[in-house]
């Protein structure tokens, strides 16, 4: 489960430099949570297609975090908000 809601996250951040087919097999599979099978009946590909498609997507989205490292310096940001004054961090908040 903990991994399905970091990919979720990092989706979030990189899903736009997927490609739109990328896109779609990360769509059905995580959150319209079709099974593979039903993804390559509607593609017209092989199960092992999806799983292949699937598997290169989360290192994709491993490795642009690994390199850009957004959701992880979003998180030392909101570890920094958390000691500030609440206005502040009200102010903040409004901008990320």
């Amino acid at each position: 489960m903990e991994e399905i809601i970091l990919l979720n996250e990092l989706y979030d951040y990189y899903g736009e430099l997927l490609t739109e087919k990328q896109r779609f097999y990360f769509e059905k599979y995580y959150f319209e949570n079709l099974t593979m099978q039903e993804i390559a009946e509607i593609e017209s590909v092989s199960k092992n297609a999806v799983s292949k498609q699937l598997d290169t997507i989360v290192k994709k989205l491993k490795d642009y975090e690994d390199k850009l490292k957004l959701k992880n310096k979003k998180e030392n940001i909101r570890k920094i908000i958390n000691k500030l004054d609440q206005e502040v961090q009200e102010e903040i908040e409004k901008h990320l």
